[in-house]
């Protein structure tokens, strides 16, 4: 007793002293840890300059009516200052709720999820089908390998352009399906074959990397776990639905994520695929963006970079309540 009162009276203020102030954990941190802030600090100022002020200078066009008549330009030798004005949050009034909101908004948000849900659906499906037939012992499964991984090797331009002209009116695609007898889609004209088309080019592009990343998730497996599910007389289903698929759970969820955030953000294809212009129907929000801000005069940079945020905002409330769902589930699952 004698001990723990002499002990609390040896601390400054009795024993209700309190903890190190803020900039004196700041400083014993800096003291201990001087070193590893000293490696980081490149680090971060180059996002500082490539992440940080780009999007900081984004979010303020979005309180402005900036555009490329009102901004700071150079003609010849003449420079013209900046015109334009703060206006808050009129920006994002006019996207979400204005008269043309469906238009200009609503109606490619719509579409990009469609196209987000269908483009992750099947690269799963069919990588996870791929992986599987590959995680076999089969003759030639190194060369399958190399040939499946192909379309991701290959550079996205390279890819497109070649889909591009294969789906053109006189393209090998609808030549196969004249000599089949079968209707000939205008696939790069109609706005729902135009719709079909990305999806069909997005679907080959992203396979092999969901392919390859459950393949690995598949490795990873304890082969003993089938060996026990087959003694006690489990179906190739059955294997399936309770040694596999809880197998490649947090494969899938990790996948599953990046696939949606970059289907989501996905501007090579549709654009290479349709140009800036055309299409109009297929661009999803994105490509729109991209349209508002550098395909059209006046160049909204404003509504361009309202997009950008809007963009940014759906992701990072997705990203999270994925995580939650994921996280809930694997409570419930223990």
């Amino acid at each position: 007793m004698t001990v723990a009162l002499e002990s609390a009276a040896a601390r400054p203020g009795g024993g209700h002293g309190r903890g190190p102030g803020l900039l004196q954990r700041l400083k014993h941190g800096y003291q201990k840890y001087w070193y590893a802030y000293a490696m980081i600090a490149p680090v971060v100022v180059v996002l500082g300059v490539l992440v940080g002020y780009p999007l900081a200078r984004g979010f303020y066009l979005t309180l402005t009516d900036a555009n490329s008549l009102n901004s700071a330009r150079t003609i010849g030798v003449n420079h013209i200052e900046a015109t334009y004005e703060f206006i808050g949050l009129d920006n994002y009034q006019d996207i979400l709720f204005g008269p043309t909101a469906y238009d200009r908004f609503w109606s490619h948000f719509l579409w990009t999820v469609v196209w987000t849900a269908l483009c992750v659906l099947l690269h799963y499906t069919i990588g996870l089908g791929l992986a599987l037939l590959l995680n076999r012992r089969m003759r030639g499964r190194t060369f399958y390998r190399l040939l499946l991984i192909l379309p991701w090797a290959v550079p996205t331009f390279v890819t497109v352009f070649s889909w591009r002209i294969m789906l053109a009116d006189s393209g090998v695609l609808n030549q196969m399906l004249g000599a089949l007898h079968l209707p000939q889609p205008q696939w790069l004209e109609d706005s729902f074959w135009q719709r079909a088309a990305a999806i069909l080019v997005n679907t080959w592009c992203g396979v092999p990397f969901m392919m390859v990343s459950l393949l690995g998730g598949l490795q990873s497996i304890d082969s003993s776990l089938y060996e026990a599910a087959e003694m006690d007389g489990a179906s190739p289903w059955q294997r399936f639905k309770y040694v596999t698929l809880p197998g490649l759970r947090s494969v899938s969820s990790t996948v599953v994520l990046l696939g949606i955030i970059w289907t989501f953000n996905q501007f090579a294809i549709i654009f290479l695929l349709f140009g800036r212009t055309s299409a109009p129907d297929a661009q999803i929000l994105v490509t729109w963006a991209y349209y508002l801000g550098f395909g059209q005069q006046p160049r909204e940079y404003a509504q361009a970079a309202t997009y950008g945020v809007l963009l940014l905002s759906i992701l990072t409330v997705f990203t999270s309540v994925y995580y939650r769902w994921l996280k809930r589930n694997d409570q419930l699952a223990l």
